[in-house]
């Protein structure tokens, strides 16, 4: 009997093991599926899915399907937080997300004190990988990067104009706007006005009298797509005739929904066109193919999970998320759909470029942003 009984506690233990063994490796994304950016978390979504679809196609990794679990922020540093505490609670050790740098920063902390590794597609903020924390990688570049690129045309084009540096007073929006000042500053520019909108203003009305007063030849805006939209939108109305630029922060068709015909000629910075890779060209041609444009930080989503699901395999285990960040930093290059991936030792990209890009109406009548040659 004894024998009986313990032969079958044997087999339930065997067939236990043997699922814990085939487990999934749970993979949050986080991003603002809700609310004014929502299309930047559409862009993380999509991307994240058809990676994790794409690598389970394949086989997995370590012979375990990947499995998501979506958490919406909204933008929104507090609902950011709780999302990543769902993330622990449910027993998430990987994170794809979050869009908004001032998002990923206090959501950083509850990852790194829970034993779990992030990499953000988009959060440019250099404060998201400067701090020290083990756990934080990102695919796309930093606002101090971006900010020499977009100050470097602007002391070629505009030294001796009229520069107006607006921001949004978020951790992005502010960061790269304050990025560019000081390289214009540092060229021997200084902007004739500093000022800061509020996220969620829509009547801009007020700054644009006061920017045509200052006669403005440029506008350099720190922040996202929907108040640059509604400024430029606002300004062209009015009158004002200076020359708009941005960062990545208005890279999305939405920009031009919400700008209407005044969004071409816009500049703004992004690194050069992600679709453009010949890594990407397969991934791209199977997004189009089931009717989705995958523009801005769709592919550094992909890639993203890419990344973590290759941390995984060199560790050897999903087990251990600080091991799987020791193989990102000591590894590599990775194969991702951006091309070769590195990271240095503070969870940065080794090698990442920008350059300037500007809208332009193409044959279909839509007004988009195109690398400038």
């Amino acid at each position: 009997m004894n024998r009986v009984v313990t032969a079958g506690l044997a087999l339930s233990l065997g067939l236990a093991l043997a699922g814990v063994a085939k487990a999934d490796i749970l993979i949050g994304v986080a991003g603002p599926f809700t609310g004014p950016n929502a299309a930047f978390g559409e862009q993380l979504q999509k991307g994240a899915q058809q990676a994790a679809d794409d690598i389970n196609a394949a086989g997995g990794v370590l012979g375990q399907q990947i499995k998501l679990e979506f958490g919406d922020d909204a933008s929104d540093a507090k609902q950011g937080v709780s999302v990543a505490n769902k993330f622990a609670g449910d027993g998430v050790k990987y994170v794809d997300g979050h869009f908004n740098s001032g998002v990923t920063i206090p959501a950083s902390e509850v990852y790194a004190d829970n034993g779990m590794l992030f990499v953000t597609p988009s959060a440019t903020n250099p404060k998201v990988t400067e701090r020290g924390l083990w756990d934080a990688f990102r695919t796309c570049g930093r606002d101090d990067q971006q900010g020499k690129v977009a100050g470097a045309y602007i002391l070629d084009k505009y030294k001796g104009k009229n520069v107006a540096v607006l921001h949004d007073k978020t951790p992005y929006g502010q960061g790269l706007a304050d990025a560019t000042k000081g390289v214009i500053n540092a060229g021997g520019v200084t902007e004739v006005m500093y000022e800061g909108i509020n996220v969620g203003d829509k009547d801009f009305s007020a700054l644009i009298s006061k920017m045509k007063e200052a006669k403005i030849d440029l506008i350099y805006f720190g922040g996202l797509h929907t108040e640059a939209g509604a400024i430029v939108r606002q300004a062209a109305d009015a009158g004002l005739k200076a020359q708009f630029m941005s960062g990545d922060g208005i890279v999305s068709s939405e920009f031009a929904s919400e700008a209407g015909p005044a969004a071409e000629g816009v500049l703004n910075t992004f690194a050069p066109e992600p679709r453009d890779k010949p890594e990407a060209k397969d991934i791209v041609a199977k997004f189009r193919a089931a009717g989705y444009e995958p523009e801005a930080y769709t592919l550094y989503s992909y890639s993203a999970i890419q990344v973590i699901a290759q941390g995984i395999t060199k560790a050897g285990s999903a087990d251990d998320a600080k091991k799987v960040a020791a193989a990102l930093h000591a590894a590599g290059p990775w194969k991702t759909v951006l091309g070769d991936t590195s990271f240095d030792a503070k969870g940065d990209l080794t090698k990442i470029d920008y350059v300037m890009y500007v809208w332009k109406k193409g044959t279909d009548g839509k007004i988009n942003y195109v690398e400038m040659k």
